[in-house]
């Protein structure tokens, strides 16, 4: 803004000055606030560290997640004795473990948690809440399992921890599962991981955003909900082997990047939007890693055919995209395959 070249009488002068040298000080401090507050650059893992933290809209619309697998016993090194922690729930238990993984940085202190929950079969050790730590997140060692089992057990994954990667020939998308939201969902994943096989696994429709929303996900105002429908679909069971149904879990509204099963799987599709036009229709397992959405919008965009599924128009893909399950470790910070 032009300063006046001439002012009228000198005390009128003399306010200006003062205001504007309180115009620039109010400047400068907020010049100096910016810089402090002002978000660092974010590796990969830190990007996915803050959605954690928000819970990825799963934790944030259900009061925190806090799931386990009934009639299975985990294994491993105690952290806390549960002759001598004890609680009334499992999701008690659970919370406890997470309150022991709150660090900004690295692996948690406490990864999976096991309750005895039954008055009867436990007796005396009802309550008994056992918080350990898995030598391997990934493949966590199991004491028990079965009907006759009365503890109920559950993962928590650290930032950067609990990360697979779908591998195609258009590169590795990187899926941050969520065992404490759906741990029957990702026991089923995990297994698929051990197995090192999922012949058969692949994505078989693709369709992009359209103009129905923007590159943040975001519903454009008064377009419509699809066709197209903004996701990529494809099976997770793998060739000769019998699939056997997941149970519903949480459902939260679906989010760009979520990862949810279609029914009970073993179909799946990664969003490319937020529906929430679909409410709380489906189970969501994990979330693509933020950066690697981009891969995921190069595969929506390739060559399809127009099909008619119960009377609703989708996009096939021509050829479809063969999926391959691996881990994934972290090294500073870095996403490499193990």
């Amino acid at each position: 803004m032009g300063r006046k070249q001439n002012g009228p009488e000198s005390h009128h002068y003399t306010s200006l000055i003062l205001f504007l040298v309180g115009l620039i000080s109010c400047a400068l401090v907020y010049a100096i606030l910016s810089v402090v507050l002002r978000p660092s650059p974010i590796s990969e893992i830190e990007s996915l560290a803050s959605f954690e933290e928000s819970g990825g809209e799963v934790e944030g619309e259900n009061g925190g997640c806090c799931r386990g697998i009934e009639h299975l016993e985990l294994w491993g090194n105690a952290v806390k004795w549960g002759s001598e922690f004890k609680f009334n729930s499992p999701e008690e238990c659970c919370k406890a473990c997470k309150a022991m993984c709150s660090g900004s940085d690295g692996p948690c202190l406490c990864d999976s948690w096991v309750f005895c929950g039954s008055r009867d079969a436990c007796g005396p050790r009802f309550g008994e809440c056992w918080l350990k730590k898995q030598k391997d997140t990934l493949a966590p060692a199991r004491q028990n399992e079965g009907q006759t089992v009365s503890w109920t057990s559950g993962l928590i994954f650290g930032k950067g921890e609990g990360i697979v990667g779908l591998e195609t020939e258009y590169g590795t998308l990187h899926i941050k599962l969520f065992p404490d939201c759906a741990p029957y969902s990702v026991a089923y994943i995990l297994e698929l991981l051990a197995s090192r096989h999922c012949a058969g696994c692949q994505f078989y429709r693709a369709e992009g955003r359209g103009q129905s929303w923007d590159s943040k996900g975001n519903h454009i105002e008064n377009a419509p909900f699809g066709p197209p429908f903004a996701l990529i679909q494809g099976t997770l069971e793998p060739q000769g082997s019998t699939f056997k149904k997941i149970p519903t879990e949480v459902c939260p509204i679906l989010r760009r990047g979520s990862v949810a099963w279609i029914g009970s799987g073993p179909e799946f599709f990664i969003s490319l939007a937020n529906h929430q036009e679909w409410k709380n229709a489906y189970t969501v397992f994990g979330s693509v890693l933020p950066e690697d959405m981009e891969m995921a919008e190069k595969i929506a965009q390739l060559p399809t055919r127009s099909d008619v599924w119960n009377n609703v128009n989708v996009s096939v893909l021509e050829t479809p995209v063969s999926l391959r399950l691996r881990r994934i470790k972290t090294s500073n910070g870095d996403l490499t395959r193990k």
